[in-house]
C-alpha cells in the first residue's frame, strides 16, 4: 500500500510545490488539508481545487473560525495570556488548532506522516510537531523546507518545470502570518531592530496618531466569557471581529518586540491585535473587580506559565490542561460589564460593574457611612510587622 502524508495547506506558493515535492522524494500520496481560522485571502473551495491541481490525492478544508475562537481564543482571554507581558499568543494559538485538524485528517485517510510549511529556525515548526505527536505519537513528522532544503528558488523552479496553476510572483519582503485574533509581521528591514515600522507593513490598524472621535463601547462577561457588545449579544468570534474593527480603526494593539523564541535566538516582531488586546484589557480590569486578592495573585504567575507553554507549543501538554482547570475554576465569578474608551491607541477602561464585584463601597469610602473599623489597624499592623521587628533588633544589635 502507498503511503500517505498529511500536509498542513496553505495555498500559497511554498505548500502548492511541497505537494509534488514529497511525493517525488518519498514516493507517498498526498492529502492537503487547509483550516481557516480567520486569516481572509482566498476561498476555501479555490484553495481545496488547487491542491487537486497540484497533485494531491484528497484536498479537505475546514471553516475552524468558531471553534479557534471558542476552544483556543477564549481560554487565551480567560488566562490574559501575554507572552513576555505583550504578546497576545497570535500564531501559537493557532497551530494547535490546525493540528487538531491534520491528525483528524491523518487518521481518517490512513497516513502516516504529517508535513508542514517551517523552517528550522522558528517556533512553529516545534508547535506543529509537539501537537501532532501528543495527538498521534505513532505519526512522523516531515517539514521540506527544513529538511529536504526546499528553497524559496528550488521552490519556483519546480513550480515553473511542473506547470503548476500558482502564481511564482516576487516575494514580498515580510512574512506575514494573521488570523482573526491577529497578525505578525517579521523579516525585510525589520531585521535591523533599530529600524522604526512603517505604515504600509499594518493592515488591522489605522495610524492611532490621526486624529479621529473617540469610541466608547462596554463589554460584558459572563464567566469570563465576552457575551455581549454595547448590550447585543455575540459569539466569541463575533467579539472579537467586532473589537478587531472597532479598536484597529483606532489604531490599537500594535505591538512592536524583540522576543525570546523557544529554539534560542531572539526575533523582531511587529504584531496587530487589536481585538486581542481590547478583551484581555477589559478581562484583567473585570477580574480586579470580581477575583480575591490570594486567588488573583497566584493567578497572575499560573497566566505567565500559561503564556509561556502555549508559546512553546506545549498546548495539548499535562501541565497546560491542568492549569486550564485552575483558569477556569477562577473565572467563575467574573462576570459583569467594563466601559471603554478607544481612542490614539489605547483602549483605557472608565467604568466597572458586576452583581458579583468584591468592591464595597461603604468599606472603600472615606466618607460618611465608611464602615471599615480603622481602630483594628493597629494591632494588624503590630502583628503583621512583628517578625521585620525581631529580626531588626537581631541585625542591628
Amino acid at each position: 500500500m502507498t503511503e500517505r502524508v498529511v500536509l498542513a495547506y496553505s495555498g500559497g506558493l511554498d505548500t502548492s510545490v511541497a505537494i509534488g515535492w514529497i511525493a517525488e522524494e518519498t514516493g507517498a500520496e498526498v492529502i492537503a488539508v487547509a483550516v481557516d481560522v480567520g486569516q481572509g485571502g482566498e476561498d476555501l473551495d479555490v484553495i481545496r481545487k488547487r491542491a487537486l491541481a497540484c497533485g494531491a490525492v484528497e484536498a479537505e478544508v475546514a471553516d475552524a473560525k468558531d471553534e479557534f475562537a471558542d476552544e483556543y481564543c477564549l481560554p487565551a482571554i480567560k488566562a490574559n495570556a501575554l507572552y513576555m507581558d505583550r504578546y497576545p499568543l497570535v500564531s501559537a494559538l493557532s497551530r494547535p488548532t490546525i493540528v487538531k485538524h491534520l491528525v483528524a485528517a491523518a487518521k481518517k485517510h490512513g497516513a502516516t506522516t504529517v508535513a508542514h510549511g517551517c523552517t528550522g529556525k522558528g517556533n512553529d515548526q516545534v508547535r506543529f510537531e509537539a501537537g501532532i505527536v501528543a495527538l498521534a505519537p505513532d505519526l512522523k513528522c516531515i517539514a521540506p523546507v527544513r529538511d529536504y532544503a526546499m528553497t524559496r528558488d528550488k521552490a519556483i523552479a519546480f513550480c515553473e518545470a511542473k506547470q503548476l496553476p500558482i502564481a511564482t510572483t516576487k516575494k514580498s519582503p515580510y512574512s506575514i502570518d494573521q488570523n482573526v485574533f491577529g497578525r505578525a509581521v517579521e523579516t525585510g528591514f525589520l531585521e535591523d531592530i533599530w529600524n522604526a515600522p512603517i505604515e504600509d507593513i499594518y493592515e488591522y490598524t489605522s495610524n492611532p496618531a490621526e486624529p479621529r472621535e473617540a469610541d466608547e463601547v462596554v463589554i460584558t462577561f459572563k464567566h469570563g466569557v465576552p457575551v455581549a457588545i454595547d448590550g447585543k449579544a455575540v459569539t466569541v468570534l463575533q467579539a472579537i471581529q467586532q473589537l478587531n474593527e472597532r479598536a484597529g480603526a483606532q489604531g490599537i494593539g500594535r505591538i512592536d518586540m524583540v522576543e525570546d523564541r523557544l529554539v534560542g535566538i531572539k526575533s523582531r516582531e511587529v504584531y496587530e491585535a487589536p481585538g486581542a488586546i481590547a478583551l484581555i484589557t477589559a478581562h484583567q480590569e473585570l477580574e480586579n473587580v470580581t477575583v480575591e486578592r490570594e486567588l488573583a495573585r497566584y493567578k497572575r504567575q499560573v497566566e505567565q506559565r500559561w503564556g509561556e507553554l502555549v508559546y512553546d507549543g506545549q498546548w495539548f501538554s499535562p501541565l497546560k490542561r491542568a492549569l486550564d482547570g485552575f483558569i477556569n475554576e477562577a473565572n467563575q465569578h467574573v462576570n459583569g460589564d467594563i466601559r471603554m474608551t478607544l481612542h490614539g491607541g489605547r483602549a483605557v477602561v472608565t467604568g466597572r460593574r458586576s452583581e458579583s464585584s468584591l468592591y464595597d463601597f461603604n468599606l472603600a469610602t472615606y466618607d460618611t457611612g465608611d464602615t471599615f473599623d480603622q481602630a483594628a489597624a493597629k494591632g494588624f499592623i503590630d502583628i503583621y510587622s512583628l517578625s521585620s521587628k525581631i529580626a531588626a533588633k537581631r541585625d542591628l544589635a
